[in-house]
């Protein structure tokens, strides 16, 4: 294996753990970690709902999670194109959120799919996001009938997975 490969490798995969840590930040509601993705001057344009930096965009999608139950953030079909220090992403994004019960007790779910449009670079050792681009390809509303679900499953740092999971 080139150095040039290896050194894309590991580009590669420093770009999907950020990815990664910053759906387990959101969900667990881990601020730092999800504010890791971003580089302190790193923008996010999610489309019709929000344009700015990319911190910014934590401080405001965090007032939208904290009114919810519960949510749950996955991403899949992950592209990266590395050059040098500088990298770009497709990464498609499935978002879960569970309303709080209304006074009748009904709770609503909502579903999100689309995709990140990411440019990184890699700036003291460090791969984070210069600039996003949220693109919401699909989007479902219906009442939710909720199934079980871990008791032990909690949006902060008393969820189970702090015990495996600890430096970002």
């Amino acid at each position: 294996m080139t150095d040039l490969a290896l050194a894309n490798l590991l580009a590669t995969q420093a770009i999907r753990d950020a990815l990664s840590r910053y759906c387990r930040g959101l969900d667990r509601m881990d601020r730092d970690m999800a504010c890791a993705v971003w580089h302190d001057d790193g923008t996010a344009d999610y489309i019709g709902m929000y344009q700015g930096s990319g911190h910014g965009f934590i401080d405001w999608v965090w007032q939208a999670h904290a009114a919810m139950q519960c949510h749950s953030h996955q991403i899949t079909n992950v592209l990266i194109e590395v050059d040098g220090d500088t990298a770009s992403s497709e990464a498609y994004v499935t978002v879960a959120l569970w309303t709080l019960p209304d006074g009748s007790g009904k709770q609503t779910e909502m579903v999100g799919r689309g995709r990140y449009l990411d440019r990184w670079s890699r700036r003291d050792g460090v791969w984070a996001i210069d600039h996003r681009e949220h693109l919401l390809d699909m989007h479902t509303v219906h009442e939710l009938h909720k199934g079980a679900i871990s008791t032990g499953s909690t949006r902060d740092q008393s969820d189970p997975s702090f015990d495996y999971i600890r430096k970002f």
